[in-house]
């Protein structure tokens, strides 16, 4: 693990923050990777914790009571006196907080929150790819059965997220269902009207499925693929996807986001109304 960046997990002591320290776990023993756990010591309107040393006490004591309760339960899952786990309480709002850390993680790791917000901020702005855990559970753990399933558009911006999903169905020994989306709308909007040969259109697309995958199946040869070309809108195929899968991978923004959108409507969507993890991998800004 010397030289990885960890699996870093954010927590704030709910069920939905259980749910991501285990997959979160499971994910950092998949990859062979250090898991770190991180929670947020913010007390709203105080700029300095040390200017309110009985207040501040009483929240660290919190935040290191839910670290420690995080700890276990990530060591119960893995079950490995190897695995490494480690934790900190670090002062600032929750959206700082792991803003912050996805900087120095290979991966962060958040519960669906109830409100959505602080997940479709981060999904946003993080600078790693974010794991958003939500959906089927088994008796409080999250989903594991299934194949992963990538959403391909062709741009070169997806094609870190169809890398992710490749190595995650590959340490998982899991098929992998790549799927790509078109639409009429779309077409008529570069066209000016409704394309005549609807067959032309299909290959083409096949075509674009083909060749985004190509390297990736090379590297990978042992992940199954199965390639979907549908005529549909990428959310609602995705959506009824992800009732049987284990993890849904999107990039952040597609071929048609604007360059200012930091989050596309497709991963908008799913991160909010996804049956299973959605992991959003932004192309790394270089």
């Amino acid at each position: 693990m010397t030289g990885h960046r960890p699996i870093i997990v954010g927590i704030d002591g709910s069920a939905a923050a259980d749910k991501a320290v285990i997959w979160a776990a499971l994910c950092a023993r998949r990859r062979d990777r250090r898991l770190h756990i991180v929670t947020a010591v913010d007390m709203p309107g105080v700029v300095d914790l040390s200017e309110f040393a009985g207040e501040a006490t009483e929240y660290v004591a919190t935040a290191k009571s839910r670290l420690a309760a995080a700890e276990t339960l990530a060591v119960s899952v893995i079950d490995d006196p190897t695995f490494e786990v480690t934790s900190s309480a670090v002062e600032g709002g929750v959206m700082d907080v792991l803003i912050g850390v996805s900087a120095q993680a290979e991966l962060l790791v958040i519960g669906a929150s109830e409100t959505g917000a602080v997940t479709i901020s981060l999904a946003a702005h993080s600078v790693s790819p974010v794991a958003v855990v939500r959906g089927r559970d088994i008796d409080g753990r999250p989903v594991a059965e299934g194949p992963v399933v990538v959403g391909v558009d062709g741009s070169d911006v997806n094609q870190p997220a169809v890398e992710w999903a490749f190595a995650e169905a590959s340490a998982r020994d899991a098929p992998l269902i790549a799927v790509h989306v078109w639409s009429d709308v779309d077409l008529t909007r570069s066209f000016g009207r409704a394309p005549a040969d609807w067959q032309s259109i299909a290959d083409t697309e096949e075509a674009l499925l083909a060749e985004s995958l190509a390297g990736w199946q090379e590297r990978f040869p042992e992940v199954d693929v199965q390639r979907v070309v549908a005529q549909d809108r990428p959310v609602r195929v995705l959506s009824g996807l992800s009732e049987t899968a284990a993890l849904i991978v999107v990039g952040n923004r597609g071929r048609g986001g604007f360059g200012g959108m930091l989050l596309g409507s497709t991963s908008f969507a799913l991160v909010n109304t996804a049956d299973c993890p959605v992991l959003v991998v932004r192309k790394a800004v270089t």
